[in-house]
This record gives C-alpha cells, structure tokens and sequence, in this order.
C-alpha cells in the first residue's frame, strides 16, 4: 500500500471519528464501502479461547427486562484477563519500561496490512514458524514491505476457533505443556523489526510465539523494540495480501499488558 492510500485512510478516520473536521453532509460522502469493511475480531463470550493460565471471561447479568416504568433496561458486570480472544498485547509485557497499553499510539495500529500466508506449511506442522524465507516470498510476489506496516501471519489457525483443544492444543486449565500452534520465527522477528519500518505484527493463532516455545522470545523481540502485537486474529482468509488498512483499536488500560481489541480492515 502506498503511503498516499495510508494518508487517505488517517483522513477518513479524522472525518469520520474526531469530528476535528467539519462532517460531511452524508454518510454517502465519506467514501467508504461497507461491503469493503472487514471485521478481523472475535467476541468475547463463553467460548472465547485464554491462555490456559488465564481466568476465562465471564458475565455477570445485573438486570434484563423491563422496568416497573414499562421501559426496556439491561446491564451486566464483565470480567476478563488481558490477554485472550482477540487482542494487543502491549510492549511491556515483556519489555521492562515500554510502552503499556495506554501508551501505545493509536497511530502505530493503523497501517497497511501485509498478510503472510504460510497456511499450507501450519496444517504440515502445527509447531511451524513463520520464516525470514516466507517474508522474502511475499516481497517478491508483491513489493517490499511499506513503512508502518502491520505485518500478519495467516495459518489457517482460525478455521478451528474455539475449539480450544485444535486451536491451543490442550483444553485443560492450567496445561501449558502440551501447545501447539504457529507462530513467527525469532529469526523473522529480528528481520522485520531491524530490517523493516513496521509498526506492529500479528497472528491468528493464541501467541506471536509458537505453542513449545518457552522463551517466548519473539515477544522479546517485538515488544523489546516498542512494538505491539495482535493475536487471535480473526477472518484472515478474507483479507488480501496487500491493499489492506488494518485498523486496531485497544481499550485504553492504564498499566495494562495487554488489553481485548476491536480490529477492523478496509478492503482495497
């Protein structure tokens, strides 16, 4: 994507979301094509997948019916770790004095969204990890990487949520021994952030790391550069490799690791 077309997209943003410019006389004028807009999030109910170390979410309904006014009223209490279904995990959590949640510019989450599709190496093997050869790959076929991209694995992992024993591999609380799924090599990770201006990668599977690993050393990488990372990415069999805006918007936790996202794409 070109740096004009992420530009024309912070426009629409402004237009549509800050209300800093004056809004356009219909929704018609705002140029955006709601059949071109993809929703890259899954919700958060009783099946959302968690680390199996994370207390699952939970809602707790307060009130559901109508009131002795005759009007409509519902409200619930929810509660949820930080990092599980689709979300961001923050450059602290594992980069003592980074960025938390709260701090990570809304700028870094929108960028162009480079999808790499290794889905015919995961199904192969569910430990694979996304190789600086995958990324040479995908810059042949469509062009180096943009500044300020948001670069994103797709395995294939999605079509098994929440299935938490295919997606994980373990449904019991607490086993972290027995995961496994793919995720970007350390190798890739040292690439992209040293040898390429991106502003954060993603996965549609539980971790940036694969399941085995135990250093967790592409979150060490990542975050240790200032960069956030998405995972439980959902629908990226629906998005292109290239020409995509990806948009991600965290809850502003303050302090926080990590926090649920709502992530968005405009198709090109």
């Amino acid at each position: 994507m070109s740096g004009s077309l992420k530009r024309s997209g912070y426009l629409a943003l402004l237009v549509i979301l800050s209300g800093w410019l004056a809004p356009p006389a219909t929704p018609a004028d705002w140029n955006i094509d709601d059949g071109k807009v993809l929703d890259l999030t899954y919700a958060f109910d009783q099946d959302t997948v968690y680390w199996p170390t994370a207390k699952p979410f939970q809602r707790e309904v307060v009130a559901a019916g109508h009131t002795e006014a005759g009007y409509w009223y519902a409200a619930n209490n929810i509660c949820l770790a930080e990092h599980g279904g689709t979300h961001m995990d923050a450059p602290i959590h594992f980069a003592e004095g980074k960025r938390t949640a709260a701090e990570v510019p809304v700028q870094q989450l929108i960028g162009p969204a480079v999808v790499i599709d290794v889905e015919a190496q995961a199904s192969a093997n569910a430990d694979y990890r996304l190789s600086v050869a995958d990324i040479e790959a995908w810059e042949q076929a469509h062009g180096r990487i943009p500044s300020g991209a948001i670069v994103l694995m797709y395995s294939g992992w999605g079509k098994r949520w929440p299935d938490k024993r295919r997606y994980l591999g373990s449904d019991q609380p607490g086993d972290v021994a027995n995961l496994h799924f793919p995720a970007f090599s350390d190798e890739a990770a040292r690439f992209l952030v040293s040898q390429r201006s991106i502003d954060a990668i993603g996965v549609d599977t539980p971790s940036l790391d694969y399941g085995q690993s135990s250093d967790f050393m592409v979150h060490r990488i990542v975050h240790g550069a200032n960069l956030p990372g998405l995972e439980n990415v959902a629908n990226l069999d629906q998005l292109p490799p290239s020409g995509a805006l990806l948009i991600a918007l965290p809850m502003k936790i303050a302090g926080g690791s990590g926090a649920p996202v709502r992530i968005i794409a405009l198709l090109p």
